[in-house]
């Protein structure tokens, strides 16, 4: 059973729908005598309320619920319309489930209402065929969804969630402390507020992950936010197994962390206050001084001479500062919400000049391929709707609406997850029918003694359903039905059969979908979307390499990185739903997926910032340009042999690792290049660790 925050909000949601849901219904039968707009009144709230995952709190939530209104009288009004006929309805049916399943490309604050949008299409589309009956079910549902949002809004209201323009003002405030004062922060408290910056962690309704320019940038904050946190605890780990050696002590150095820490505190401080952030400008004007500064004194041994440990300080200094750059500069644009002016390095902000619909035509497109998770759910459960449409229409189902019901209420991305929701979904029905039966048998006809036990029928369903399982949840949810039809029409124990017959078959039409349609879920496919970033990553190290040789005081360009952004978007999908399903039964090895997105995230931003920031004066050493070169084709061969791994579960043979860099005694090159060996070394050792991943037996 849930406890604390998930079982109080359970409860608060069984009550907001029961409340909402008999006004509704009692107003309509009893007061007005209309029991068309009755049932969708009553339905409205259970399809919104508890079948939908209506994210936020209170008025959000009321508000996101009273945005779905048109939706759903559009829907209600098609399906009013197509089921003159079976073919119509199918059709009808696989356009309009597909639409809606997929409409998680959008984000969580635009897919959580589609499974009730889901259902009120398909209570619309069954027969008999009634157009004269539109304006009652129109009705109906306006009333439903207007009551609900009042509940919402005034009933129980839950408090309110963390937004994410908190989490990211808490995170640059405590990186700014760490770093003007590395000793003040824990670095388990740097861990712990990175790891709250994950998506995952964020309530579903504050989450940046819509197609837009706000989220867009609100997103490239919080990950550069992460960045900097995981950077400060990283090295404050590193500094005590050197015996405390500082981020870095020389003037040019603390001067950058000065202006990264004011930096972070004001845009935090405008972020808590909800004003414009600072510029970020004057930051960047300061790394390209910092950099400058460097070159010139590698280049002046009467400064402090060669020392390697002292340019590697200083590279995480400039790493640190250039991640508060990407923050600083994305809130901003997160602030503006308009169009703007490319930001340089354009590769990095990409969506910044390209209007929204562009921007929403990338994520549609992106995701319509069969590597897409979210592309494979959508069409099965598409199909699923249409097959069971289908069947009941051709068969004639008495109340066949609950074949598809059951369908997109217990379809799982996996085929044996899918059978065992069918298992405890059947066992539940079949006791729930059995009560109902005898409960209908018992009342007869007494309509009274329906209306007075329906409230705490939904009460109790609805609150204690969610909490027990699926078998619970099945079997009150038929008492429910009965004492609610039983006030609409006529009703026998027949009822209680018809439901059981169309839940075993709606059951059978999902486990044949599920068994079809990528039975394994995303346990196959994030091995493949995994291999194609990760050799996605491997290209963009020797062009990255290249970009930064080859261009010596001249402006390189950056590699492109929208396709490795394009497989990392693809494969987080995958992860996230991976996480979602129950483990496998056998698996041979559990390879560290988290570790692959961490190193396309750092290959991404090297490939993106180094070119931009790293610009050599002088031409590299020859021997220091064969060592970077031959490097990055070294960490390409790792990188493809891991991938195949993925892709045929072939153990990876060990392969050759970068050796120190040769470093000449002055150069004005020498800073690029040992900012350079940083980034190719730490990818290095995250690939190591993912390659040890691979030899544990789960």
């Amino acid at each position: 059973m849930r406890s604390g925050a998930a079982g109080s909000a359970v409860v608060r949601r069984s009550v907001q729908v029961t409340c909402s849901a008999s006004a509704g219904f009692y107003a309509f039968l009893y007061g007005l005598q209309q029991p068309v707009a009755a049932l969708y009144a009553l339905f409205t709230p259970i399809a919104l309320g508890l079948l939908s995952t209506v994210p936020g709190t209170g008025r959000r939530q009321a508000w996101i619920t009273l945005r779905t209104l048109p939706f759903g009288l559009a829907l209600v009004a098609l399906g009013t319309a197509l089921a003159q006929s079976t073919a119509a309805a199918v059709a009808g049916m696989l356009v309009v489930g597909f639409l809606l399943s997929f409409s998680v490309v959008a984000g969580p604050r635009a897919a959580g209402p589609t499974p009730g949008l889901q259902l009120l299409y398909i209570l619309a589309c069954f027969p008999p065929y009634a157009p004269q009956t539109l304006g009652g079910r129109l009705t109906g549902v306006g009333v439903g969804v207007v009551l609900l949002a009042l509940c919402q809004a005034y009933l129980l209201r839950g408090p309110p969630a963390r937004t994410f323009r908190a989490l990211l003002a808490d995170a640059l405030e405590t990186g700014a402390i760490a770093t003007a004062e590395p000793d003040r922060v824990p670095v388990a408290r740097l861990r712990e507020l990175s790891q709250g910056m994950r998506l995952s962690r964020v309530a579903p309704g504050e989450r940046p992950a819509g197609p837009g320019r706000g989220d867009r940038a609100l997103a490239q904050a919080g990950g550069a936010a992460r960045r900097i946190l995981d950077q400060l605890a990283s090295r404050s780990e590193l500094n005590a197994s050197e015996g405390g050696v500082p981020l870095g002590t020389d003037r040019t150095s603390a001067a950058l962390r000065a202006r990264v820490a004011g930096t972070c505190a004001d845009t935090a401080a405008a972020l808590r206050a909800g004003r414009p952030p600072p510029s970020a400008e004057p930051l960047r004007k300061e790394i390209q001084d910092f950099q400058a500064d460097r070159i010139r004194r590698a280049a002046d041994p009467g400064e402090w001479g060669v020392d390697s440990r002292v340019l590697r300080r200083q590279a995480a200094v400039l790493t640190l500062a250039e991640s508060a750059w990407i923050a600083v500069a994305a809130v901003g644009v997160a602030a503006a919400g308009h169009r703007g002016a490319p930001l340089s390095p354009r590769e990095l902000f990409w969506y910044v000049d390209l209007p929204t619909a562009r921007l929403w035509a990338r994520r549609i497109a992106g995701n319509a391929t069969h590597r897409s998770v979210w592309f494979q759910n959508a069409v099965r459960v598409a199909c699923g709707l249409a097959v069971a449409r289908l069947v009941a229409g051709t068969l004639d189902l008495a109340h066949g609406f609950w074949v598809l019901l059951t369908v997109l209420t217990l379809a799982r991305t996996t085929v044996g997850a899918t059978w065992r929701a069918v298992r405890e979904a059947v066992a539940g029905n079949l006791v729930g029918a059995v009560a109902a039966g005898a409960l209908l048998i018992a009342v007869g006809r007494h309509l009274d003694a329906y209306a007075v036990l329906l409230v705490p029928g939904m009460l109790i369903a609805f609150a204690l359903g969610p909490r027990l399982g699926v078998a619970y949840a099945q079997g009150l949810f038929t008492l429910v039905v009965a004492l609610a039809f039983a006030q609409i029409t006529p009703t026998t124990w027949r009822l209680s059969e018809a439901r059981l017959v169309d839940v075993v078959t709606g059951s059978a039409i999902g486990l044949l979908c599920g068994l079809l349609a990528w039975p394994a879920g995303a346990r196959k496919e994030v091995r493949r979307t995994m291999a194609s970033l990760l050799r996605s990553c491997g290209a963009l190290v020797p062009a990255t390499v290249e970009a930064l040789l080859d261009a010596p005081g001249a402006d390189p360009c950056a590699p492109p990185t929208l396709p490795t952004l394009h497989h990392l978007r693809l494969a987080e999908a995958a992860y996230a739903q991976f996480h979602s399903e129950p483990p496998a039964a056998r698996e041979e090895v559990q390879a560290d997926w988290h570790g692959v997105l961490v190193v396309a995230y750092h290959t991404v931003l090297g490939a993106q910032r180094l070119p931009c920031f790293e610009v050599p004066q002088a031409d590299v050493p020859r021997d220091a340009c064969a060592w970077a070169r031959r490097t990055a084709a070294e960490l390409t061969t790792d990188v493809d042999r891991i991938a195949l791994h993925f892709t045929t579960e072939k153990r990876p043979a060990p392969g050759r690792r970068p050796c120190a860099p040769p470093l000449p005694r002055h150069h004005p090159g020498l800073p690029v290049l040992v900012d350079l060996e940083v980034w190719l070394t730490a990818m290095d050792h995250q690939l190591r660790r993912i390659e040890a991943s691979l030899a544990v037996k789960p």
